[in-house]
């Protein structure tokens, strides 16, 4: 662990059915848990956390694969997304089925609204973790779902690309969901393949109306300069101004929590 850039972070540990993962915590309020991209919750995603801690939220961290605090490289990415595709705690390629992890982290959604408080949770994936507040929605406590440029499974044919990485079982129940009011917000590049236009068609028609959907112009020549490889909406690609387009998705985020889950 790389302690630096977790500073203000209080460390615990959370079990459930024979796994224990380290957590970290900063901020008091409504649980809010923050699901990493790969490689691991590095300093910008740290960063993320404490600005969910400042609208009255706990931003809850669990640690699922990588190491706390270590800042990004090629090399660190490309080691951390080996041993996570062949992990059984991911659906790295499968199609209608929801991660086994899910359910761990449900269980620490639970945990945290017991602790925290308030009328719900909240939670947003990234990557590689993106889609799985779909699968956390299968819990009422779960208010406040964001999926961050959702990758799983990877979307190497037709299929993948329109998959959503959750059983058929649990669509129906996150389907009833956003019927009974849940709003699913979701945030892509344009011309990001790791999180392809057809998943967010996907979501469209399967959430209709209940279904944010925020797509940041990645294209070559785009009037921000992002690269066409741009994919960290929330993170790594983040610029702090005014009506820059990743400010502008920052804050629809944090809103969405804040309306949902801070009284």
């Amino acid at each position: 662990m790389e302690t630096k850039a977790l500073h203000g972070y209080e460390i615990d540990e959370f079990s459930h059915d024979g796994l224990s993962r380290e957590i970290f915590r900063v901020g008091t309020g409504p649980a809010v848990i923050v699901m990493s991209e790969m490689p691991g919750i590095t300093p910008r995603v740290a960063e993320f956390g404490r600005k969910v801690a400042g609208i009255g939220c706990t931003a809850v961290l669990p640690s699922l694969f990588g190491t706390p605090g270590r800042s990004p490289s090629m090399g660190y990415l490309t080691s951390t997304l080996a041993k996570a595709c062949i992990s059984r705690e991911f659906t790295s390629f499968l199609r209608n089925r929801t991660s086994p992890i899910t359910k761990w982290l449900r269980a620490l959604a639970a945990f945290e609204h017991g602790r925290c408080g308030g009328p719900g949770v909240g939670a947003v994936g990234m990557c590689f973790t993106g889609g799985f507040a779909l699968g956390m929605m299968v819990d009422e406590r779960m208010l406040a779902p964001v999926l961050s440029q959702p990758s799983l499974p990877l979307p190497f044919t037709k299929g993948t690309k329109r998959s959503l990485g959750i059983s058929k079982k649990d669509l129906q129940i996150a389907r009833d969901r956003v019927d009974d009011g849940v709003c699913v917000i979701g945030l892509r590049f344009s011309n990001d393949g790791m999180s392809p236009r057809e998943r967010f068609d996907r979501l469209e028609e399967e959430f209709g109306e209940g279904f944010i959907g925020v797509e940041i112009d990645s294209s070559p020549g785009n009037p921000y300069r992002f690269s066409t490889r741009a994919h960290s909406v929330l993170t790594e690609e983040v610029i702090e101004e005014p009506g820059h387009p990743t400010q502008d998705a920052l804050n629809l985020v944090l809103e969405h929590f804040k309306e949902r889950l801070v009284i």
